[in-house]
C-alpha cells in the first residue's frame, strides 16, 4: 500500500502565483535561469563548489569551533565525512542539542560545507552542536546510497553525541530542498530500523515526491528557481531513471510512505510560488492525520530558496524568525508538541 496519487490538473489557463515584489526584483536581477538538465549537472556542481563556507565564515568571528571527522559509513559503503561545529566555549559535557544537517542541491550537487544560513545562526545563538553530513551524490550514486550515508552519520552522531558536547536524545534532523527530502526519509528509516530516532525534523521546501505532477509543479513550470524540469532531472538521477514509476521506495520519496505514524514532531515551510508547495502541504496534512505534531508555514509569494537568495527581504526575515521561534520553543521545553 502506498500513499494516494497527488492530485493533478491539465490546463494551460491557470496563471502562476505571483512572486513577492522584493523576491521578484531579486529574480529579475539574477536574470534568466535555465532549468537543470542531465547535461548541465557537471557545470552546476562546479558552480556550487565555488561557493562553500570557508573556515573564516564558519568560525563567526571566533564564536564557533569546527572540526571534520571521517567515520564508518554504511555496510559495504565508503566512510562518511562529517563537519562538526559547536560554540567555542562549550565543554565536552555541555549536553547541547544537536542539529543534524543534510545539505540541499537537488540530490546531484552540494557538500557538507553548504550549510543553511539558519543553521549557522542557530549554532551560534541557540547554542547547538551542528553535524553536517557529506553524502554521495546522484547519478553516480543512486538511492539508497545518499540516504544510507546520512543514516550512518546519524548512528555515529547519536553514539558519540556526548563527547561532542551534545545530547543523543536531542538530535534534530534539518534540511532544505533535497536535504529536506533526505531528512524526511531519514526519520522514516530510523523509525523502521529501530535506530537512533531524531527528536524533531525541520523540513524546508522539502523534495518529497518523485511523481512531479502536483498542481503547483505544473503551475510554476518555467517560473520557479527549481521547476518541474529541474525536478525531473534530480529525481531521475537519484532513482536511476525510474522517477514516477510504481516501485519507488518511500525512503527515497517520503510522499509515497503509507504510514507516517510514530515520526518526530515536524516544522515544514514552503513558498506559495514554488514547485514543492503542494507536496509539502500534503505531507504536513498527512503528519497531522497520523497524530504527529507539525507546524506548517506557506510563505506568500515565496519562490524556491527565497530566504537564501534574498535573506534581507521582508518575507525572508519573517520565515527565518518563525523557524527560530519554533526551534527555540522546542529546545526550551524539550518536547515537540510546543
Amino acid at each position: 500500500m502506498t500513499s494516494p496519487e497527488p492530485r493533478s490538473f491539465t490546463t494551460a489557463a491557470v496563471p502562476p502565483v505571483p512572486f513577492d515584489p522584493e523576491l521578484a526584483a531579486a529574480l529579475d536581477a539574477l536574470g534568466a535561469q535555465s532549468p537543470l538538465t542531465p547535461e548541465a549537472i557537471p557545470a552546476v556542481r562546479a558552480a556550487v563548489a565555488s561557493v562553500p563556507l570557508g573556515d573564516e565564515a564558519l568560525a563567526c568571528g571566533g564564536e564557533l569551533s569546527w572540526e571534520e571527522r571521517t567515520v564508518a559509513g554504511p555496510p559495504g559503503g565508503p566512510d562518511v565525512t562529517l563537519l562538526i561545529g559547536r560554540p567555542a566555549d562549550a565543554g565536552p559535557t555541555a549536553g547541547l542539542p544537536v542539529l543534524y544537517h543534510l545539505h540541499g542541491g537537488g540530490m546531484v550537487a552540494g557538500s557538507r560545507r553548504h550549510l543553511l544560513s539558519d543553521v549557522l545562526t542557530w549554532t551560534r545563538t541557540l547554542r547547538t552542536v551542528t553535524v553536517s553530513v557529506e553524502y554521495r551524490l546522484a547519478p553516480e550514486h543512486p538511492h539508497p546510497a545518499p540516504l544510507e550515508d546520512c543514516y550512518a552519520g546519524l548512528v555515529w552522531t547519536a553514539r558519540h553525541a556526548a563527547e561532542l558536547g551534545g545530547a543523543p536524545d536531542r538530535i534534530i534532523a534539518v534540511g532544505a530542498s533535497a536535504g529536506g527530502g533526505l531528512a524526511a526519509g531519514l526519520t522514516l528509516l530510523a523509525r523502521d530500523r529501530g535506530g537512533p530516532a531524531p527528536a524533531a525534523q525541520i523540513l524546508l521546501s522539502p523534495m518529497l515526491d518523485d511523481r512531479d505532477r502536483t498542481p503547483s509543479a505544473r503551475q510554476m513550470e518555467g517560473r520557479d528557481m527549481w521547476d518541474r524540469v529541474s525536478n525531473a532531472t534530480g529525481w531521475n538521477a537519484l532513482l536511476g531513471g525510474a522517477a514516477g514509476t510504481a516501485d519507488v521506495s518511500p525512503y527515497a520519496a517520503p510522499a509515497r510512505a503509507d504510514d507516517l505514524s510514530g515520526l518526530p514532531p515536524a516544522y515544514l515551510d514552503v513558498g506559495s510560488a514554488e514547485t514543492f508547495r503542494d507536496e509539502t502541504v500534503a505531507y504536513a496534512g498527512r503528519l497531522w492525520q497520523s497524530g504527529v505534531p507539525c507546524e506548517l508555514h506557506v510563505w506568500p509569494g515565496g519562490c524556491h530558496g527565497f530566504d537564501e537568495m534574498a535573506p534581507e527581504a521582508r518575507l525572508s526575515r519573517r520565515a527565518k524568525r518563525a523557524r527560530r521561534e519554533w526551534l527555540s520553543s522546542l529546545l526550551d521545553t524539550g518536547r515537540g508538541d510546543r
